[in-house]
Order: C-alpha cells, then sequence, then structure tokens
C-alpha cells in the first residue's frame, strides 16, 4: 500500500479568535477535531503508515491529541485510528508542495496520498484510491464541480475529454485564461507516484513564494499522466469562516463522513 501524508501547517487567520492560540486542524467540527476526518480516510483507504506535517507552534498538540496514532474513544473505548503515525514540523510556510517535497524520506520510494487536513469527504472513495494504488502509474486527483470556478485549481480537458492541463483561479493567477475553462475543480486529495519527488525538487516559487500543488498537478496533466475521479456527495474545505465549521458539523451527524 502507498504511504499517506496530510498537511496540517498555516496560521488560519480567517478564522480570526478561534485559532489564536491552537491550529484550526485541532478545531471541533461535530464531535470530532477536525484532523480525525482526513486520517479516517486515508485508513479506510488502506494507508496505514501516515506522515503528519504541521508548523512549529502546536506540534506538540498534534502529539498530544494523536499519539502514535492508536486513538480510542474515550466514550466507549471504541478504536477511532489505528495508525502508525510520524510527525514533521514545517518551520515556514513554503506550500502544499513543499510539504509534500517533506515527504521524500519517510515515502521510500512508496507511492504516497496526501490529504490537506481541513479537507472532509461525505465518501472516502477508498474504492478509487486503492485501485489506484494496485496500477496506476500516473497521479490521481480528485475533482468537485462548482459554481465558482474562478476561486480555484481547475481540469482543463481537451477535446476528446482526456485531462490537458490545470489551471489555477483563472484570470487572476494564471493569465492564460480569461476564464475558468471547466467547473471542476481540485480537492485537497492527490495521489502520486513515487516521482512526485524529483518534480517537486525542480519546481520554481510561486509570486507568493511558494511551491504550488497546482504546478505539480499541471506537469502531471501535460505529460498525459494525470487521471481525474469525481467526488461523490459533498466535500468541505474548511477553515473559510467560523459558520463553516458548525456547517459541516450538522452535515456529518446528518449523513456521516468518509463512507
Amino acid at each position: 500500500m502507498p504511504k499517506g501524508l496530510i498537511c496540517a501547517g498555516g496560521a488560519a487567520t480567517r478564522l480570526e479568535e478561534l485559532t489564536r492560540v491552537t491550529n484550526k486542524h485541532l478545531l471541533p467540527v461535530g464531535r470530532w477535531p477536525m484532523v480525525y476526518y482526513p486520517l479516517q480516510l486515508l485508513q479506510r483507504a488502506g494507508v496505514r503508515e501516515v506522515l503528519l506535517v504541521t508548523g512549529q507552534q502546536h506540534a506538540g498538540d498534534f502529539i498530544d491529541l494523536l499519539g502514535d496514532g492508536r486513538v480510542q474513544a474515550r466514550a466507549n473505548g471504541e478504536q477511532l485510528l489505528d495508525l502508525d503515525l510520524t510527525y514533521k514540523v514545517q518551520v515556514e510556510p513554503g506550500g502544499i508542495a513543499q510539504v509534500v517535497g517533506m515527504a521524500r524520506d519517510f515515502a521510500a520510494g512508496d507511492k504516497l496520498v496526501v490529504c490537506l487536513g481541513d479537507n472532509i469527504f461525505e465518501y472516502s472513495h477508498a474504492a478509487a484510491i486503492r485501485e489506484w494504488a494496485a496500477d496506476g502509474d500516473g497521479a490521481l486527483v480528485f475533482v468537485k464541480d462548482v459554481p465558482d470556478p474562478e476561486n480555484f485549481g481547475v481540469v482543463v480537458y481537451d477535446g476528446d475529454g482526456r485531462v490537458a492541463d490545470v489551471v489555477e483561479k483563472a484570470g487572476r493567477v494564471d493569465a492564460r485564461y480569461a476564464d475558468p475553462p471547466s467547473s471542476d475543480a481540485v480537492v485537497g486529495l492527490y495521489c502520486y507516484p513515487p516521482d512526485v519527488f524529483e518534480l517537486v525538487a525542480g519546481l520554481e516559487p510561486s509570486s507568493r513564494g511558494e511551491l504550488e500543488i497546482t504546478d505539480v498537478n499541471r506537469a502531471y496533466a501535460q505529460s498525459g499522466r494525470l487521471d481525474v475521479r469525481r467526488v461523490g456527495g459533498w466535500w468541505h474545505d474548511g477553515g473559510k469562516h467560523w459558520q463553516d465549521l458548525a456547517e459541516v458539523g450538522r452535515l456529518i451527524e446528518a449523513t456521516g463522513a468518509n463512507k
């Protein structure tokens, strides 16, 4: 099986007072801390060895919460997580692709499933991840049709419906397109072959001084090695506003998560 990576850094200033003294991925969403959900997704996909990368300020809080990755419910002793968890600190923000590069020694030549710590899904997409792990030789990303594609990285399809490119915030960040060429936004769940680390090592920082994950996905798309799967059910990119946390908590109670 591939190894897993959870990206759980960032200051999350948009959450204002909620993240003054804690990391947003430790905030409650429903009855769990936010970070439990991406960890559970990896577990349901069959990933056992997971690296969690976070910032320097709250690394100890993650260790206090998650320990070695084997977490039991306090109420009844139910095994919530049964993972082999490793930690690494990102001292300065440098982009998601930089975090992927930090997993090179951890991956040790294996494939890597990357999940952003604030992305929560109704379905775990375990079958698609397992299929890619067994047979995929390129990268796999998941997409969701969104009403505001100008705010996302979106997939570009050629005339035959094949993935040709990935565009980040068309008309603002990527000036090659005045408008988004599709409404299929790439969500925070990525599957990469071992050569992703060579690709990351060759990236140049973007205008905001970070290594962009869109550049990684674009490289695979332009070489014909990017596959796309559509997200089933709902998907939530957490941490934009405090009301989002309450809304997705209610959604989880109504439908469940990582089914």
